[in-house]
C-alpha cells in the first residue's frame, strides 16, 4: 500500500525546568526538520492557561514558523471559533498568506460551554459502548463521559471562560461561522441587509479551510455539508473518531474545492530506536493527560523520573485509560504498524501525529524516524 502523507500537529509544549522561550525555539527548529522528513503539514492548536503549553495563538506562531520554512504547510488545528469571528480569522490568516502565499491551512474548531453542552446530551442520549477493536486491530477504547457541571464549575474553566471571552459575548452558530468564513474568503460577503464587507487581506487568500471534530456532531456535518477537508482527532476522542468520520462522509457534498471527502486523523505516538525506549520517553504522558482531564490545565511536560515518582489513584487511572491505552509508542516499525490500522479503519486520506516527550533531541528523533519508516516501507 503506497503512504499516505504525514503531518504534524504540534501543541508547542514545555518541559518541566524549561519555559516558552525554549517552547517556541524548540517548535521552529522541529518545523525545520520535520520539512526536511517529508512531512506535509505542520500544525498548531490553540489552548490557553495552560502551564505547559505555550501555543495560544496558532495565527502568531504559524507567522513565526512561515519565516524559518520554505515549503511545508502551516496551519491550526484549530483557531477556537467560540471567541473568535469569522473576520478576525481571516484577515489574520489573509496577513500571513499575502508573504507565504498557498502555504496556509485555516482550521476550525469549536470550544466553549455550548460544545461541551452538546457532548453531554449525546453521551447521554447514546450508552458508552465497551472498549472493541475494529478488523484492522485499532483499538476503540470506551467513551469518557463529561460531567458538565464538574467542567463548568472548574475554577481553570471558568477563568478560561471570563478572560478569553469579552464579558456577556455569546458565540454564534459554529454553522454560521463557517458559511461566513467561507464568503469572506470568497469575496462574497453580504450582510442580512444587503451590504457587502470585503476583507483585504484575506479575501482571494489561497487557504486551505479544515473542520475539526471530535464526533459525530455539528462540526462533522458541518464540514461536510460545505464540501471542506475535515480532521477527526483520535488522539484526543479515541471513542469517537469513527463516528466522526462517518458522520462527515454521510453529510458530504461536492464543493468547488473537494469532489469527494478528503479526512485526515490524528494521533499521539512516541518512537524511538526500540520499544523500551520509546516506552520510558512517553513515562510523562499519563500525568500531562491527568492535569488536562481534571480540568487543571496540562502541567510542563515531566521527565520519565517525575512521572514515576507519582502516586496514582484508581480513579485519576481510569480517567486517563483511553488516552494512554491509544497512544502508539514503540519502534519504527511498531509505531507505523499501529499507524496503518488507524489508517484502515478509518480510511484516511492523512495521518496527523503529535509527539511530546521531555526532551527536545528525543522529540525531534520520534518525527526522523517515523517519517524514514513510513516513506520507506509505504
Amino acid at each position: 500500500m503506497p503512504s499516505i502523507p504525514l503531518s504534524v500537529l504540534d501543541l508547542v509544549p514545555i518541559s518541566s525546568g524549561s519555559d516558552a522561550r525554549q517552547a517556541l525555539r524548540n517548535t521552529v527548529d522541529l518545523a525545520r526538520h520535520a520539512e526536511r522528513a517529508g512531512y506535509r503539514r505542520y500544525w498548531f492548536a490553540e489552548h490557553h492557561l495552560n502551564p505547559g503549553v505555550a501555543g495560544t495563538s496558532p495565527a502568531v506562531v504559524i507567522a513565526l514558523v512561515a519565516a524559518a520554512t520554505g515549503t511545508i504547510r502551516l496551519g491550526s488545528a484549530g483557531v477556537q471559533l467560540a471567541h473568535r469571528t469569522a473576520l478576525s480569522a481571516v484577515e489574520e490568516f489573509g496577513l500571513i498568506d499575502a508573504l507565504h502565499p498557498g502555504r496556509l491551512d485555516l482550521g476550525l474548531g469549536r470550544s466553549g460551554p455550548q460544545l461541551l453542552k452538546d457532548r453531554a446530551q449525546t453521551d447521554a442520549a447514546a450508552p458508552a459502548p465497551e472498549p472493541s477493536h475494529t478488523e484492522s486491530g485499532l483499538l476503540i477504547p470506551k467513551k469518557q463521559k463529561i460531567d458538565v457541571g464538574k467542567v463548568l464549575g472548574s475554577p481553570f474553566f471558568t477563568l478560561n471562560v471570563a478572560l478569553v471571552n469579552q464579558p456577556g459575548a455569546q458565540a454564534p452558530d459554529y454553522g454560521r461561522q463557517i458559511a461566513d468564513i467561507l464568503a469572506l474568503l470568497a469575496g462574497e460577503y453580504r450582510s442580512p441587509e444587503g451590504f457587502e464587507a470585503h476583507a483585504i487581506p484575506g479575501e482571494g487568500a489561497d487557504v486551505e479551510v479544515w473542520i475539526l471534530g471530535s464526533s459525530g456532531g455539528q462540526s462533522a456535518s458541518v464540514a461536510g455539508e460545505n464540501g471542506l477537508r475535515f480532521a477527526a482527532n483520535y488522539h484526543v476522542s479515541p471513542a469517537g473518531v469513527l463516528e466522526a468520520v462517518a458522520a462527515y462522509r454521510a453529510a458530504f457534498k461536492p464543493s468547488a474545492v473537494l469532489d469527494r471527502p478528503y479526512v485526515a486523523v490524528s494521533a499521539d505516538v512516541v518512537v524511538a530506536e526500540d520499544d523500551a525506549t520509546a516506552k520510558e520517553l512517553a513515562t510523562g504522558y499519563a500525568l500531562w493527560v491527568r492535569g488536562i482531564r481534571r480540568f487543571e490545565g496540562a502541567i510542563p511536560f515531566p521527565t520519565p523520573a517525575e512521572a514515576a515518582a507519582h502516586q496514582w489513584t484508581d480513579e485519576d487511572r481510569e480517567l486517563v485509560a483511553d488516552r494512554v491505552e491509544t497512544q502508539f509508542v514503540g519502534s519504527p516499525g511498531t509505531v507505523a504498524a499501529k499507524l496503518r490500522r488507524l489508517q484502515d479503519a478509518t480510511g484516511a486520506d492523512e495521518l496527523v501525529v503529535t509527539t511530546i516527550t521531555h526532551d527536545h533531541a528525543d522529540r525531534v528523533r520520534s518525527y526522523e524516524l517515523l517519517a524514514e519508516e513510513w516513506f520507506r516501507t509505504g
